[in-house]
């Protein structure tokens, strides 16, 4: 299968290219002006370069692409986000969100699309979230409402074109904030994350192989449509996995925070992001796409990938 990949550069992309190369997808990967094309290019996919938010240009790269799919993974993410400054930090993502969807679904002309949404934007609750689940649009810290937003109209525009949506969970693996020299890993050696007002946010998290191996999965199965949540079998709370981090990383377990004092640093969405986010269910994905995560739980993961990177260094 002719297979177009928007986002190629960033984290999952960086594992995915690699992969359905490898099981035989004839790979076409879409890269923004001044982009990593070379790099892909020794992966064995081939490169067409255009900026998702022009409209026209995208329209002609993707008619040369001429892809039987396209995956969506357009993103545009920081490497550190202010938590109380969510919404600018995420202004170009809530766009290529957008507008980007958009141009890419109006560009495929009828070519199946997989893009990539959130498993952490449920309605907080008790218990894991499936797919029928309510999105979180009581009690909404206001820094994430355009973030969420985005993701309504990204899912909206890909149902629309009769595709598939894999909402993942807080992504991990190499490349990303949570990898040995990630800024997260950075902030947390530095003793710079405590456990605010309890920690009892449920994490739910997605390794970038898991992504991969799930795209691989969807495109081998024409008939899966809708949502489904890609992450990992066992989520758990920031107040357990964060000091097994620490643990593993061999530094200093998380000092605690009140909320309120907390609030005046990371305002309302840092306090709800570490005390109200809801765990996702994995069923779905496990039935339908017959997919299985690498890893059953996160700590498996990162004591893996960070033994695997100091291996490597």
């Amino acid at each position: 299968m002719r297979v177009l990949v928007a986002g190629a550069t960033g984290v999952i992309g960086n594992r995915m290219v690699p992969l359905l190369t490898a099981v035989g997808h004839d790979v076409v990967s879409l890269v923004r002006p001044g982009g990593a094309g070379r790099t892909l290019a020794k992966a064995g996919a081939e490169v067409v370069t255009a900026d998702a938010l022009d409209r026209e240009g995208l329209r002609r790269a993707v008619r040369e692409a001429a892809p039987d799919a396209v995956v969506n993974m357009l993103t545009a993410i920081p490497a550190t986000i202010d938590p109380k400054r969510l919404s600018r930090d995420f202004t170009l993502t809530n766009r290529l969100r957008t507008e980007g969807t958009r141009n890419l679904v109006d560009a495929a002309d009828g070519a199946r699309i997989i893009s990539q949404g959130l498993a952490y934007g449920y309605q907080p609750g008790e218990g894991l979230a499936d797919e029928d689940a309510p999105l979180w649009r009581t009690g909404t810290p206001r820094e994430f409402v355009p973030v969420l937003d985005a993701l309504v109209e990204l899912e909206r525009l890909t149902a629309r074109a009769g595709g598939l949506v894999l909402r993942l969970g807080h992504l991990y693996g190499p490349g990303s904030i949570y990898s040995a020299d990630g800024s997260f890993t950075r902030q947390v050696r530095a003793g710079k994350v405590p456990l605010v007002g309890g920690g009892h946010a449920v994490f739910s998290f997605t390794h970038a192989d898991d992504v991969a191996a799930a795209v691989a999965a969807a495109l081998d199965k024409d008939d899966v449509t809708g949502v489904l949540n890609v992450v990992d079998d066992r989520p758990a709370p920031l107040h357990e996995w964060l000091p097994a981090f620490t643990g593993i990383l061999g530094v200093r377990a998380p000092k605690r925070a009140p909320a309120a004092l907390a609030r005046l640093a990371v305002g309302s969405w840092g306090v709800a992001f570490m005390n109200e986010l809801r765990g996702a269910d994995n069923a779905r994905a496990r039935l339908r796409l017959d997919w299985r995560p690498r890893y059953a739980s996160v700590l498996e993961g990162f004591a893996a990938d960070l033994a695997a990177e100091a291996a490597g260094s």
